[in-house]
């Protein structure tokens, strides 16, 4: 759990710049991947990333703006990358100007649940991290080159002069 601000704005920035990865290697074609007829798609689950993010911080008391037209995935996987790449922004700033270290033990109603402030900055991380996961997978059955997360991916392992892994 963060006990000061800077410290969840590094783990931010972090795990935005790692998520910015995956979205920056989408391609448009790609966005319509699905894992199966009922699921989402590629392209639903990374603008999905992208227009929660604002509303979570919202719901979290933290003042940003919405997403425009947040409920229309883009056909365009730049744009869903570059709108990230904003709210990524407007995340690390708005954390940094509204909330102190002080605040992170406050309590707030979030979702119906009763969390410390520090806690809900949290779950902002895991979300973000939890659907890049889903998008990773989905990008190798859509056949694109996934970026290295928290290690080499397969494509990766080669340019270090390594066999990718197999077992």
């Amino acid at each position: 759990m963060y006990t000061s601000i800077s410290h969840f704005i590094d783990e931010w920035n972090q795990e935005a710049a790692t998520t910015q990865k995956v979205l920056d290697a989408l391609t448009d074609e790609s966005l319509q991947q699905k894992v199966s007829p009922e699921d989402r798609t590629l392209g639903a689950i990374a603008w999905h990333i992208v227009s929660s993010t604002p509303g979570m911080l919202i719901e979290f008391g933290i003042t940003v703006d919405s997403v425009k037209d947040e409920s229309t995935i883009p056909t365009s996987a730049r744009e869903i990358a570059e709108t990230f790449r904003s709210v990524s922004a407007n995340t690390s700033e708005a954390v940094g100007k509204q909330w102190t270290d002080q605040t992170l033990t406050e309590m707030k109603n979030v979702f119906g649940m009763e969390l410390q402030k520090a806690a809900t900055l949290n779950m902002l991380i895991k979300h973000i991290v939890h659907h890049r996961g889903q998008m990773t997978v989905l990008m190798r059955q859509a056949g694109l080159k996934v970026p290295g997360v928290y290690g080499p991916s397969r494509e990766e392992w080669s340019l270090m002069g390594m066999e990718a892994p197999s077992i």
